[in-house]
């Protein structure tokens, strides 16, 4: 593939991207600053969680049954626009209803996270589906997905950024307001660069969609045959369980644990990124075999348990140690995300009728497991 088609696709996910940065850095933090209680919090990640779990797996087979990548990934695209905005824009529900007590915050807030996680997962999975479909070539689908991590950590970066400048310069704003500003700007850039997208990436014209009395479709039962499957839906899921549930909690830490200054809930996840951002590059010029991806996951694995044991002993008084840990914790992050989601375009390998099904119900794993601990762990806090 041509450097241009890699990144015309790799930008293809950076709404998301921007979106899910957000939601999981500085949603429980929104809205317990707003009145909601923690477990209340955690309720409202847990029906988006749901949702997106269940969204990936119906768009997935509707995906492989009709087709039409770009048009799912648009349709996606334009619900988070709408949603995101409405989550971080105050609780709508209570300002239609005129009440504001804590049922129907919840509520409200409930409904557009479902909102917002069900046009997600159209948007990912259509994506993500589209690697097999644009090359077989193995090296080619790992520089796909690296392309694509690479702007997922321009993404993040992107919003600490805008994070830093709105929590520095509107200080004296209220929370709302300043989380506004913050995804009014996330929905503008990251709309910029779906558009591009869609310009740019051609829509694949797959035989078992323009001729289905030729081609069977496979049928997603025969999937749970395969031993593979599973191995690679325990990869997938233990892998995203170990980078959201970090990501979404990493604020609370470092402000209630660490008690560094509010700019580090910028601060600290920029540097996490900006080391995931330069692994992801040095991934695209690999050649890459399934041996080289299980190295470089167990590699990433590894590094993530050694800041994880840094983690639980780090103290106050030796808090600028973070800086260093969090270096690490992006290269780990960057390894096990990108060799993680490859080893799902391995287990695909050319059976591309079935190949959206896959992606979507992996990711029903991931967001399950992801929901449910994040509520376990927000239920504890008290």
């Amino acid at each position: 593939l041509a450097r241009k088609e890699i990144v015309a696709y790799g930008i293809g996910h950076m709404l998301n991207d921007l979106t899910a940065a957000c939601w999981f850095t500085y949603l429980l933090i929104y809205l317990t600053d707003v009145g909601l209680t923690p477990r209340e919090a955690a309720l409202v990640m847990l029906c988006g969680q749901v949702s997106d779990g269940l969204a990936t797996v119906a768009a997935g087979y509707m995906i492989d049954l009709f087709g039409g990548f770009k048009i799912w990934h648009g349709g996606g695209s334009l619900l988070v626009s709408i949603s995101f905005s409405s989550v971080f824009g105050g609780c709508s529900v209570c300002v239609i209803t005129g009440n504001k007590t804590l049922l129907v915050e919840t509520l409200g807030y409930s409904v557009f996270a479902a909102i917002f996680n069900i046009g997600w997962a159209a948007t990912q999975v259509s994506h993500m589906s589209l690697v097999n479909c644009i090359t077989a070539n193995p090296t080619s689908r790992v520089a796909l997905n690296s392309c694509r991590n690479a702007f997922t950590m321009v993404a993040n970066l992107l919003l600490y950024g805008i994070a830093f400048l709105v929590f520095t310069f509107k200080s004296n704003d209220n929370v709302e307001r300043q989380y506004r500003w913050i995804a009014s700007a996330n929905v503008a850039i990251g709309g910029f660069f779906v558009l591009i997208f869609l310009l740019s990436v051609k829509e694949p014209r797959l035989q078992h969609h323009f001729q289905p009395k030729l081609y069977t479709k496979i049928s997603f039962v025969s999937w749970f045959r395969k031993i593979l499957y599973y191995q690679v839906a325990l990869v997938y899921t233990l892998t995203r369980l170990t980078t959201n549930v970090s990501q979404a909690l990493l604020a609370f830490y470092l402000i209630d644990d660490l008690y560094m200054v509010e700019s580090s809930k910028a601060v600290v996840p920029a540097v996490i990124y900006m080391s995931s951002f330069f692994t992801s590059i040095w991934l695209q010029e690999c050649h890459w075999t399934s041996f080289r991806l299980k190295v470089a996951f167990t590699t990433g694995a590894s590094l993530w348990l050694f800041c994880g044991v840094g983690f639980f002993y780090l103290s106050s008084s030796f808090q600028l140690y973070i800086y260093p840990l969090a270096l690490v914790v992006g290269t780990g992050n960057a390894l096990m995300l990108v060799t993680a989601t490859s080893m799902e375009g391995l287990l695909v390998g050319h059976s591309l009728s079935g190949c959206a099904f896959v992606y979507g119900s992996l990711s029903l794993c991931d967001k399950l497991a992801c929901g449910f601990a994040l509520y376990a762990i927000e239920a504890l806090h008290g």
